[in-house]
């Protein structure tokens, strides 16, 4: 099967998370809205079908189409191996899963705490107060959460312990993106996660994930996405 992956173009943004597990599993795929007209179609997408997304990225399988992150994920997962197979693990990679989306979501709204009808520049000083907030008290909140549930794991790294899951493919992710966009904040948390941190790192080092990150197909971080660098933000970390 040749999936269809249908999410905006320019931007790593949620559809990221889908990528990483499209390239982990070596899965056929087509980023639609990259090929030319490509925006066009994700479009029309969005309005066809019995079960349309709501929003990208969606992934059509075949004669399905699934919207949502975690419900995208929690589908791969079971058909190239990167969840478990007895429910209650599979479940509990799926809350993982669904913890990440939560803090996807926060760190959104450090750059757009009002309305994502407003640019940034509309809602700075709102944005200042919301990242300062969010660095000195939500980010520990759930990497502490996450560091707990890895040593919790059986020994190997991943939060099932030798095997990966999407989870943890996730978990790289939610991690690069924060440090791109709090480079200093980031710099002074890390240490406190050194099971998060060495997770990041054998992510990295996966012989499928290493050679998409350098090719053309992994998207730089721009301003545009979910994580975005305003020095102005991270200010509060040179304090």
């Amino acid at each position: 099967m040749v999936y269809q992956l249908y999410y905006w173009p320019t931007i790593q943004g949620r559809g990221e998370f889908v990528r990483l597990a499209l390239e982990e599993a070596q899965a056929d795929y087509v980023d639609v809205a990259r090929r030319k007209n490509g925006t066009g179609e994700l479009l029309k997408m969005l309005a066809q079908g019995a079960t349309p997304s709501f929003a990208p990225p969606f992934l059509v399988a075949g004669e399905q189409t699934i919207g949502q992150v975690a419900n995208i994920l929690l589908f791969l997962g079971g058909a190239h191996g990167l969840a478990p197979r007895a429910q209650a693990r599979r479940l509990w990679i799926h809350q993982l899963q669904l913890t990440m989306a939560d803090l996807v979501a926060e760190v959104h709204e450090t750059h757009h705490p009002i309305s994502v009808s407003l640019y940034y520049e509309d809602q700075k000083k709102e944005a200042k107060r919301r990242s300062a907030g969010f660095l000195a008290e939500r980010v520990p909140k759930y990497f502490g959460y996450f560091e707990t549930a890895l040593a919790a794991a059986p020994r190997g790294g991943y939060f099932l312990g030798a095997r990966v899951s999407y989870a943890d493919l996730s978990m790289f992710q939610l991690i690069e993106g924060l440090h791109y966009a709090f480079p200093a904040s980031m710099a002074r948390l890390m240490p406190a996660y050194p099971r998060l941190a060495a997770l990041r790192g054998q992510v990295a080092q996966r012989p499928h994930i290493a050679a998409y990150l350098a090719s053309k197909r992994r998207i730089a971080f721009n301003r545009e996405g979910i994580f975005r660098h305003y020095p102005e933000l991270d200010k509060q970390a040179d304090k």
